[in-house]
């Protein structure tokens, strides 16, 4: 068997490599990636970054955002939300955003993958999901980057707020929040514990 073909046998369709992963199985890394980018084999995402496309009755299918993030930090711990998910909370946002936020420890700024932008901001705590708690703090966080008007957004939020489990909420905004989520969820807070 040929290095390439050794080469070609490891990776799986879908899956999304850093090249110093290819580095692991290759003597000539650099001229086998560019021998499968030729071929259709391998498709580059990000500097540094290849996706095994997954072939369906339909062509080529986008690696999961999932993977291309993970692949992208070489780390799992990172939550991902779309701001489209505010919309789910009932409190007046109705946008549609394309930009995911991916809340990680080791990067931040925005950055394409795979031809979509996505805003990569360090946070020292990360949740490992997203919470109907954990999104009102973060739409909070977030308040004056909606599009829409944030004094009708915020009483709404507040509002909500009341209707959640309180100490949900508490661990949310102590854990994940930041000193503006502090200071509109504090008083409410307070009076949960009185």
């Amino acid at each position: 068997m040929t290095a390439l073909a050794e080469f070609k046998r490891r990776l799986r369709p879908g899956q999304v490599y850093r090249r110093k992963e290819l580095a692991r199985w290759s003597n000539a890394v650099d001229r086998h990636v560019r021998q499968l980018l030729d071929e259709g084999r391998l498709e580059k995402v990000a500097n540094g970054l290849y996706m095994v496309p997954r072939r369906t009755r339909f062509g080529s299918a986008p690696a999961k955002p999932e993977k291309l993030v993970e692949s992208f930090l070489g780390d799992d711990r990172f939550l991902m939300v779309s701001p489209n998910a505010y919309n789910g909370l009932g409190v007046g946002t109705t946008q549609l955003h394309n930009e995911p936020v991916v809340y990680n420890h080791k990067r931040h700024g925005r950055f394409k993958l795979d031809g979509r932008l996505y805003d990569f901001r360090m946070r020292a705590h990360v949740p490992s999901q997203l919470t109907q708690e954990i999104l009102l703090v973060d739409l909070l966080h977030n308040l004056d980057r909606l599009p829409e008007d944030a004094t009708e957004v915020l009483p709404r939020a507040l509002e909500r707020a009341r209707a959640m489990d309180r100490q949900k909420l508490a661990r949310a905004v102590r854990d994940f929040g930041s000193a503006r989520a502090e200071r509109l969820l504090g008083p409410l807070l307070q009076d949960a514990t009185r």
